[in-house]
């Protein structure tokens, strides 16, 4: 089946969007935007798919299909890029297919092959592979306490990459050609896009701030009157 795929991900630094066509089994990237910025997911995905259309000579209305990847990744920016795929299949009306982000490196390698990004709070996200197939993983750890295992090489975030003393490969981010070969089963209707934040995000809801508020306050109170107490 030929097919025109947006590929977007903002799980790591990278924001990255991407045309991919594809026929069959057969992928061919027409044209890839990526800016690295931590804290521009939400200002640069936009401007890169329609930097990226433009390159490849082709229009919204061209795309039969979108793919994202879902983490894991920091909570800001991996919603950022879900929510962005998400309003182009709704408007659009095709189909979008979620991805874990780290299969769009790993998939694009062979032999054993670590693959880790920034994960924040001193850890990092990793998998393990083997020819290009998750064996391990994803999961969320500190860098010490992950298990390299049979590990060949490291592929992925290359300050962190750097942690394990193997050699570092490519790709050091997801693709867009690997995200799109990340998709198990084009044949099937994609599953709902769920996010793999692998941790509770930083930033917490105005109900949740209530909560811990009622939770935490009459513990100070009996804290404060057992004081009191004491000092009679």
């Amino acid at each position: 089946m030929n097919q025109l795929v947006l590929a977007i991900d903002t799980a790591t630094p990278a924001v990255t969007a991407g045309l991919v066509h594809r026929d069959g089994d057969r992928l061919d990237l027409l044209a890839e935007r990526v800016s690295i910025d931590a804290r521009a997911h939400a200002e640069r995905i936009t401007p890169n798919v329609l930097a990226a259309l433009a390159d490849a000579g082709r229009t919204m209305a061209d795309l039969g299909a979108v793919v994202v990847g879902c983490g894991p990744g920091p909570f800001t920016g991996l919603r950022v890029g879900m929510a962005t795929a998400a309003a182009y299949g709704h408007a659009l009306g095709i189909p979008v297919y979620g991805v874990c982000s780290l299969d769009a490196i790993g998939g694009q390698t062979t032999g054993e092959t670590l693959v880790v990004t920034d994960a924040r709070r001193r850890e990092i996200y990793w998998a393990r592979y083997r020819d290009a197939v998750r064996i391990d993983g994803p999961a969320v750890s500190a860098p010490a306490d992950v298990d390299p295992g049979l590990a060949q090489s490291v592929a992925g975030s290359p300050d962190h990459a750097a942690l394990f003393g193997l050699p570092c490969r490519e790709p050091l981010y997801p693709t867009a050609a690997g995200l799109v070969a990340a998709v198990v089963d084009w044949s099937q209707p994609p599953a709902a896009l769920v996010p793999l934040y692998l941790r509770r995000p930083d930033a917490k809801t105005i109900a949740e701030r209530d909560d811990d508020a009622g939770r935490n306050g009459p513990r100070r109170s009996r804290a404060k009157g057992s004081s009191q107490a004491a000092s009679r």
